[in-house]
């Protein structure tokens, strides 16, 4: 019995060894937790996802995708993002400044990667771009210094405009530096600019009439969780009421909106995708920069312009990324 105990040892080590081994050579499966104000885009959540099969993470495989959705109700944040923390992600993709500011408040262990428009310093969600710190990097779409463009792409539609009005939420922090920024942009163009607030899906029928009231000669609209939900609504007014309108991002066009300027999102989302790759790769979010898009679009519904009776000049049409038909 003595010469088999080394031999019996020795075989459990083997064995415990050969264990070890397989266990190392399986893949890790990641983790990785969305969270966001709104219902999400499902083109940009493909986009998300082919871009991070294209780094190796592949749903079903290596990859565990936990999405946590406030459908508009942003007082639910905080518990959404409590969920992420107990599931115990590896990563907190969050979408909008309120997602990022309940992520912030819920972990300041686990990285986040954010997205946000507007301006993430103005909003207090970090204090520097270049090395924003703690646990958080990511994405600003910049909207607020793309005012400029926006008015000025009106005023090419709208020659004679002098009066625009501008539908925010100002519950979102970004928002209130947005409108900031295009008060700044309205005065270099000798626009006259009248702020319609809404903060709740109840507000929109009172902000219609009030535009109605006001008669101005075209609408800008601030995108975020709020308005985006409601963007096909919002879209449906305007082309009624003959108003020509400006959005942010491509969506409103496709519900029907008359044209957009803004970042070209699918990129900004790829990029979302390489940052979640760096993180899980040792990089530590704080040392990451927060960068800003480098593609931009002006969409345009032709269509919509027709049912307004509106001649889109050819000097816009040829700034155009895509017509829609």
């Amino acid at each position: 019995m003595l010469c088999r105990a080394p031999r019996l040892l020795a075989t459990l080590a083997l064995g415990w060894l050969t264990l070890s081994l397989v266990a190392d050579a399986q893949p890790k499966t990641v983790r990785l937790g969305i969270l966001s104000s709104g219902s999400g885009a499902p083109a940009m959540r493909e986009v998300l996802q082919r871009s991070l099969q294209e780094l190796g993470y592949v749903e079903g495989q290596n990859l565990t995708v936990e999405l946590r959705q406030a459908a508009g109700r942003v007082e639910m944040l905080p518990s959404l993002a409590a969920e992420l923390v107990r599931s115990e992600v590896d990563v907190i993709l969050a979408l909008g400044p309120s997602a990022v500011r309940a992520a912030q408040q819920a972990t300041r262990t686990i990285p986040i990667v954010m997205i946000v428009s507007g301006d993430p310093i103005g909003a207090g969600l970090v204090s520097n771009l270049a090395r924003p710190g703690g646990n958080i990097t990511g994405m600003t779409t910049i909207s607020s210094r793309l005012s400029a463009r926006r008015l000025a792409l009106l005023k090419e539609v709208v020659p004679q405009l002098t009066h625009v009005a501008v539908l925010f939420n100002p519950e979102e922090e970004t928002k209130v530096v947005d409108w900031q920024q295009t008060q700044v942009a309205a005065r270099a163009w000798g626009v006259r600019l009248n702020p319609v607030e809404i903060r709740s899906p109840g507000d929109f029928a009172l902000a219609f009439a009030a535009m109605r009231r006001e008669q101005p000669g075209a609408l800008l609209v601030l995108s975020d969780g709020l308005t985006f939900r409601h963007r096909a609504e919002i879209a449906r007014w305007a082309t009624e009421s003959k108003l020509p309108a400006m959005y942010e991002i491509r969506e409103y066009v496709e519900a029907g909106g008359l044209m957009a300027y803004g970042p070209r999102r699918p990129e900004m989302f790829r990029r979302l995708a390489a940052y979640v790759d760096q993180i899980l790769d040792g990089a530590k979010p704080g040392d990451l920069p927060i960068e800003a898009p480098t593609a931009f679009e002006l969409v345009i519904n032709r269509k919509t312009a027709q049912d307004m009776g509106l001649t889109i000049p050819p000097s816009v049409l040829s700034q155009a990324t895509e017509v829609l038909p």
